[in-house]
């Protein structure tokens, strides 16, 4: 594998950085540069922020961008999806594993520091996943002869069946860019305790990840390793041509823009604090969930007998608006009177609603029963 090529500390201003307007909308393929952005946070929030920040303020007309980055411990579920549909909340909090939403679509993807997410950013009429995907399967090959292949569903599969990669877009004007994450040595334990589900009936309209087999790099080859990784896919984007699938060597690669270190501060990229609060924000995470309702089956006690009775929540912006008690099936809903109606969605909360109902007194559960 060659040395990384020309890597500068960022360093850079945004001015620097974004090519000026006004191109022709034709340019040859000679006329547009490559440049590989490494991250050097780790942190989920600040790297959805760079992300977006590169997305609303480059002009890639000229410019391609490919951006490599990795977190620390996170969930990241895709911008319509409702996250405790997708994720088990309790534990991420247990385990202090951060949950996130993106702004692309998509399904729910588990990440920490074995894993390397790629980011590549161009001009909407040249986005290409496949093309992108090709670029990390040729590395893959080129640097460990790891056969793998893109699926319908332009996800990486390892011999057609194990998932390697998952794959989503923000398909904007005149913007777009394709992300996807590469599963290293990726904590599978972890993985699947944070994507493992609470059981509740939820019934909601949001979009749902499709189950798959995943499997780390390092199964197919131990020698794979993240830093290697980052180096072999940031070589091939620069060796390649723009806008097909031909090796141009060392020759283009050194008539490219090269590595460079991103430093995400505020003093390097104006208003990158704002974006990362605004991920960060408990209206963003979880307040922009669609609109959803909850059942959970419980006992009431009278003095005759115990009651099955089930508790009918509905979430609106992730806050509770309605509580209800269904008695019979197909019977009327009676209003349940909470001082957490109105508050937000938890686990915590409807076990707190839980608790309160159990706690009702034999009359009261008789006389709810005999109003039937």
């Amino acid at each position: 594998m060659a040395a990384i090529v020309r890597v500068r500390a960022l360093g850079l201003k945004a001015a620097t950085l974004v090519p000026q307007r006004g191109f022709a909308s034709a340019l040859e393929d000679k006329e547009i540069k490559k440049s590989v952005f490494i991250s050097q946070s780790y942190d989920i929030f600040t790297n959805l922020a760079l992300e977006d920040w590169i997305y609303r303020n480059f002009d890639f007309k000229n410019h391609h961008v490919l951006m490599l980055w990795s977190n620390n411990p996170c969930v990241v579920i895709g911008r319509h999806q409702n996250p405790w549909v997708e994720a088990n909340i309790s534990a991420l909090e247990r385990n202090g594993v951060a949950l996130a939403r993106r702004n692309s679509g998509g399904g729910t993807v588990y990440h920490d520091r074995g894993n390397l997410n790629c980011t590549f950013f161009t001009p909407r009429d040249r986005y290409n996943r496949k093309y992108n995907l090709s670029l990390i399967t040729r590395a893959l090959f080129r640097e460990w002869s790891i056969k793998a292949d893109i699926s319908e569903r332009d996800d990486i599969l390892f011999r057609g069946k194990k998932q390697i990669s998952g794959t989503a877009a923000k398909l904007g004007q005149p913007n777009a860019y394709h992300h996807c994450t590469l599963l290293v040595n990726s904590n599978k334990d972890q993985l699947t305790q944070a994507l493992t589900m609470e059981k509740n009936d939820i019934q909601s309209r949001a979009t749902k990840s499709v189950p798959a087999q995943v499997k780390n790099l390092t199964d197919a080859n131990k020698q794979v390793n993240v830093p290697q990784l980052l180096s072999a896919i940031g070589y091939e984007f620069l060796r390649t041509n723009p806008t097909e699938l031909v090796d141009g060597g060392r020759e283009l690669v050194m008539k490219q823009r090269g590595f460079q270190l991103i430093n995400p501060t505020e003093k390097w990229f104006p208003g990158i604090t704002t974006l990362r609060d605004n991920f960060e924000a408990w209206d963003w995470r979880f307040g922009r969930t669609p609109k959803f309702s909850v059942e959970k089956s419980i006992e009431l006690k009278s003095e005759e007998k115990i009651h099955n009775v089930k508790l009918h929540v509905d979430v609106e912006g992730g806050i509770m608006t309605e509580i209800t008690l269904m008695l019979s099936q197909g019977g009327d809903a009676l209003p349940v009177v909470s001082s957490l109606k109105g508050r937000e969605y938890s686990e915590e909360n409807m076990s707190g609603i839980i608790a309160a109902l159990k706690g009702v007194s034999a009359e009261n559960v008789k006389l709810a029963m005999n109003n039937l």
